[in-house]
């Protein structure tokens, strides 16, 4: 083979091998990164969870492509492959780089595990700012009296019933919430419980939880809206 000949051989291999590259960077790009912040040490660093894997990013460091460029109280600002976002705490994953990540984080919530092993999240009931713990075993969401007045739930209209909890047989009153709201995702007329005494999570029960198809992987726990 000439030299003109193996010149012009390895020119077409070298684009060939650039224009896979530039592909695969494309398809990295068009899928994008789910992305949520849960939590911060002392104002210096985020909890993110970057596509189901907790991790912790000082401010100005990058980690998977994600770079911290901020931190403020409950926003946290990042970018990535150039395009910056804002992530509010506590809100459910969105998809850096992905067109219908509004889509998607609008039917996804993503929750690492705190201590004990506990999933918690804030979110708001009929707009109300309040704090959730998943409780698989309750079959209602699960409300103290003291955080029911706090929210403005007119529960001493609902209709009274009986339960068994771990202090024993327990009057209570039922109702159903307009909306319970945990990031972009929100569930209408969902029923819940409201008990005498005070507790320090709102129970997310299975009158909201059998809204979703559940997965949990380790200390991470995904809800995926089924209607």
């Amino acid at each position: 083979m000439s030299t003109t000949a193996t010149t012009q051989l390895r020119l077409r291999q070298a684009c060939t091998w650039a224009c896979a590259g530039a592909l695969w960077l494309l398809s990295a790009a068009a899928w994008g990164q789910q992305i949520s912040f849960n939590g911060s040490l002392g104002g210096k660093a985020a909890l993110l969870l970057i596509d189901g894997e907790p991790r912790t990013l000082a401010v100005g460091a990058t980690v998977r492509g994600v770079k911290l460029l901020s931190l403020d109280g409950e926003r946290a600002v990042i970018e990535l492959a150039g395009s910056r976002q804002t992530l509010l705490l506590g809100a459910a994953p969105g998809r850096v780089g992905d067109a219908s990540g509004a889509d998607a984080a609008a039917r996804h919530i993503v929750l690492s595990a705190g201590a004990g092993g506990h999933f918690t999240s804030s979110g708001s009931i009929n707009g109300r700012a309040t704090q959730f713990l998943i409780d698989t075993g309750a079959s209602a969401i699960s409300i103290s009296q003291g955080e029911a007045d706090r929210l403005g739930l007119s529960y001493r209209e609902g209709r009274r019933v009986t339960t068994q909890t771990a202090n024993g047989v327990v009057s209570a009153q039922w109702l159903q919430l307009d909306s319970v709201r945990i990031g972009e995702v929100e569930v209408r007329n969902v029923d819940a419980i409201v008990f005498p005494g005070q507790m320090s999570h709102v129970l997310l029960g299975n009158s909201f939880l059998s809204r979703f198809q559940m997965k949990r992987d380790n200390e991470v726990m995904t809800l995926q809206l089924r209607y």
